[in-house]
């Protein structure tokens, strides 16, 4: 049975006092569902924040990293620097390192390479522009961000990777795809999968949905068949809202 998971990507936001502040909050909260939850706050804070939280069932992930294991690459995280401070799984691909930091698909082929490789999970962010969406190529776009950064691993590494489907004209613009669209989107995923590696494994791998997911419309997005959860931005930075999205399933 697929994971339901909820994963709190907090950018670049929160200095270490907010991040513990925000921690506390979030320990308050009642969890009612059966949803894994993460949270992914800025480097600097991710051994605080995976302290704060090593009694609770909250996993501290991290927003990226590097495809080299060490070396002159000055500002970068390796998998081996964050597996040294318990950090296990790792957001990559998110939209706003490939628009803002030009990563493209062979880069994070790299990179989810290296992080299978240290046995860390993979949350695989993807997703279309505004202009694909209105030419209908969106669903070409996903196509080929799946296949280039993930169609080289055997069957077997999908037990490590979460996929994460994130319409770029729906992330932070208040503008979120209908249900019915994040299920069409979902439900081609999972048959591009299929089509590559069987129904066994395509039907094993978690998919969320990622743009503009708030308290008032979880539960909506969430009972789609092939959505199993969410990668949440603005929402998660507010403990209760964060939980009812999580309380949403």
């Amino acid at each position: 049975m697929r994971k339901h998971i909820v994963a709190g990507n907090w950018k670049m936001n929160n200095g270490l006092i907010q991040t513990k502040t925000l921690i506390t909050e979030l320990k308050q909260q009642k969890k009612t569902s059966d949803a894994e939850v993460m949270i992914a706050p800025a480097f600097t804070n991710l051994w605080p924040a995976f302290e704060e939280t090593r009694q609770f069932p909250i996993e501290v992930v991290a927003q990226n990293m590097h495809f080299a294991e060490d070396g002159a690459y000055t500002g970068e995280i390796s998998a081996g620097m964050l597996k040294s401070i318990g950090i296990q799984s790792v957001i990559l691909g998110h939209s706003e390192r490939r628009a803002y930091f030009n990563e493209t698909d062979e880069a994070l082929a790299k990179k989810i390479n290296t992080a299978l490789e240290h046995d860390m999970r993979v949350i695989f962010c993807f997703g279309e522009e505004l202009s694909d969406r209105k030419s209908g190529h969106h669903e070409s776009v996903v196509e080929r961000q799946i296949k280039n950064a993930l169609f080289h691993l055997e069957a077997s590494a999908f037990k490590n990777i979460v996929l994460a489907y994130e319409p770029v004209w729906a992330i932070g613009t208040g503008e979120t795809a209908t249900p019915e669209q994040a299920q069409d989107m979902h439900a081609f995923i999972r048959k591009t999968l299929s089509d590559k590696y069987g129904s066994d494994t395509s039907n094993s791998v978690s998919i969320l949905y990622g743009g503009s997911v708030k308290p008032n419309n979880a539960k909506e997005i969430f009972s789609k068949p092939d959505v199993d959860g969410g990668l949440i931005g603005g929402a998660s930075l507010k403990a209760s809202d964060f939980f009812a999205i999580v309380n949403a399933f």
